[in-house]
Formats: structure tokens, C-alpha cells, sequence
């Protein structure tokens, strides 16, 4: 449990934060809020606010890392791509979120925070099993 004392650190502090996040997102092909709401809980911020606040970020961080993957792409993968970007891949993820933003802002609304915190830790469990089960079951 962080002390009671802790708040968010200096801009500089923070803007460091949220570019390895960010780093860490693009390279282990994971949205920033996995990383950004345990900081943002690290530092007493209220977990709504921290999951309003990484929802937020989520947007920058998915373009810059798109971005990256647009630019600094070895091949062509053909017609519906620019680098390592699928089009429509992109237009359907957009697509969903847009479609169930709204019942995530609800359920985080309406969510007792334990209950919150709790299905947030599982959502990390479930994804740090399925990024462990990649690597060790992914040829090499």
C-alpha cells in the first residue's frame, strides 16, 4: 500500500514516467494503461481518476507507437498496410472502442473500487499468463 503522504511527482518526473511507459507499451505490444493506472494508484490518485487519466494517455501512446510502426517498418506487407500498421485492423479496434468506451466509463462509475481493483488485477494477471505463454510457447 503506498504512504498516504505520496503525490504525484514533478512534470519532468512524470513525463519520463509516461515515456517508458509508453516505450515499454510499443515493445511488448500492450496499451499504456496497464502500466499507467498501478502508477498512477502508486501515487494516491484516485483509481477513477487514474482510469479516466490512462484512458486518456491511451491515445497519444497508440499513435506514437503506430506511428513507429508505420516508419520504421523492413517490408511491405501489401495494400492495406503502411509498415507494420494493418488498416483494417486499426479501423476495427477503433471501431470497438468507440463502441465500448461508454460502458467502461459506466462500469467504472458504477463498480464499488475494491470490486474495480480487483477486476483490474485480474485483467493483469490474464494478460501477464497470455504474454508468458507467447514466449515460452512461440518458436523460435
Amino acid at each position: 500500500m503506498p504512504k498516504a503522504s505520496r503525490q504525484l511527482p514533478s512534470s519532468s518526473v512524470i513525463a519520463l514516467t509516461g515515456g517508458g511507459i509508453g516505450c515499454i507499451s510499443a515493445l511488448v505490444a500492450i496499451g499504456g494503461g496497464t502500466m499507467t493506472v498501478p502508477f498512477l494508484l502508486w501515487c494516491n490518485v484516485h483509481l477513477r481518476n487514474a482510469i479516466a487519466t490512462s484512458a486518456a494517455a491511451g491515445l497519444p501512446i497508440a499513435i506514437t507507437g503506430a506511428t513507429g510502426y508505420a516508419i520504421h517498418a523492413t517490408s511491405d506487407l501489401g495494400n492495406i498496410t503502411l509498415g507494420y500498421v494493418v488498416w483494417p485492423a486499426v479501423l476495427s479496434l477503433a471501431a470497438g472502442s468507440v463502441l465500448t468506451a461508454p460502458l467502461g466509463a459506466k462500469l467504472a462509475h458504477k463498480l464499488p473500487t475494491e470490486k474495480l481493483k480487483k477486476y483490474f488485477a485480474i485483467f493483469l494477471l490474464f494478460l501477464s499468463v497470455q504474454m508468458l505463454m507467447k514466449v515460452v510457447f512461440t518458436p523460435s
